[in-house]
C-alpha cells in the first residue's frame, strides 16, 4: 500500500513538476507512437479496403497471415528491425540503428497488421451492404475504396486506437532497437523497464501512472469527437 502511495506522489511529482528529462520522455514517446500509428493508418487502411473488396486465389491465406501478425511478438519484430537496420543489413547504410526513426520503424511494424486486419473486417462488411449500388454507379472496387474507408470512418477510429494502444505500451522491440539512450531513444515504457532493474518502483509506478493517464485522455479525445462527428452528420 505504502508503494501504491508513493508511485502517485511519484506521479504527481513529475507532472507538476514540469521536469524537462521526463517532458522529454514523455514527448518522445508520443511523437514515435502517432508517427508510427500515421505511418500504418496511410499504408494499412487503404491496403485493408482493397483486400476486403477484392478476391484472388490465396487470398485466405493473405488474411489468415496478417490475422496472426496481430499477435507478432514486440521482441521477434524488433530482433527483425534490428537486423535490417544493422551494419551488415540490408539497411544498414541508413544510419537508423539507435535512432528514434528505428523506432518508429519498429512500431510501425507492431501496429500495421492491426490497422490492416480490422479495416479489412470493416470495410468487408460494408462492401456486402453498398457493392451492387457502387456497382450501379459504375465505381470500379479500386474506386469504390475511399467511399467505404469513409463511410466506415467511426469503426476505423477504433482500429486506429487499437493500434495506438499496441504502440504506446511496447517495449521490448524499442528497446532492442533504440537502445533506451537517455535524452535520445529513452521512452516512458523502456524508463519504467529501467528504472523497475534499479529498483525504483515509486518511480517505475509512477511513470506507469501517467501513461496509463495519457492512453486514458487520447481515448476520451477520440470518443469525443468521433460522438461530436455522429451528432454533427446525424448518425
Amino acid at each position: 500500500m505504502d508503494d501504491l502511495w508513493a508511485a502517485f506522489r511519484a506521479a504527481a511529482a513529475l507532472v507538476t513538476s514540469a521536469n524537462p528529462d521526463f517532458l522529454s520522455i514523455v514527448g518522445l514517446s508520443l511523437r514515435v507512437t502517432l508517427q508510427a500509428v500515421t505511418v500504418a493508418a496511410v499504408v494499412g487502411m487503404p491496403l485493408g479496403a482493397l483486400l476486403a473488396v477484392t478476391r484472388f486465389p490465396g487470398r485466405g491465406i493473405v488474411v489468415v497471415i496478417f490475422n496472426a501478425l496481430m499477435g507478432l511478438p514486440p521482441v521477434v519484430a524488433g530482433l527483425l528491425v534490428y537486423l535490417m537496420l544493422s551494419r551488415a543489413g540490408p539497411l544498414g547504410p541508413l544510419g537508423m540503428l539507435f535512432t528514434p526513426g528505428a523506432m518508429v520503424v519498429a512500431q510501425t511494424v507492431l501496429v500495421l497488421p492491426i490497422v490492416l486486419s480490422l479495416t479489412r473486417q470493416v470495410v468487408e462488411g460494408l462492401w456486402e451492404e453498398y457493392a451492387d449500388h457502387l456497382r450501379s454507379l459504375g465505381a470500379t472496387k479500386r474506386q469504390a475504396v475511399p467511399t467505404l474507408l469513409w463511410d466506415g470512418r467511426y469503426a476505423l477510429l477504433t482500429a486506429l486506437l487499437a493500434g495506438f494502444g499496441r504502440a504506446s505500451a511496447e517495449v521490448g522491440a524499442v528497446l532492442i532497437v533504440g537502445g533506451n539512450i537517455a535524452g535520445l531513444t529513452r521512452t516512458m515504457t523502456t524508463a519504467i523497464s529501467l528504472e523497475t532493474g534499479k529498483g525504483n518502483l515509486p518511480l517505475a509506478l509512477g511513470l506507469g501512472v501517467v501513461l496509463l493517464g495519457l492512453t486514458l485522455v487520447i481515448n476520451a479525445a477520440a470518443y469525443a469527437v468521433g460522438h461530436a462527428a455522429r451528432r454533427w452528420a446525424g448518425a
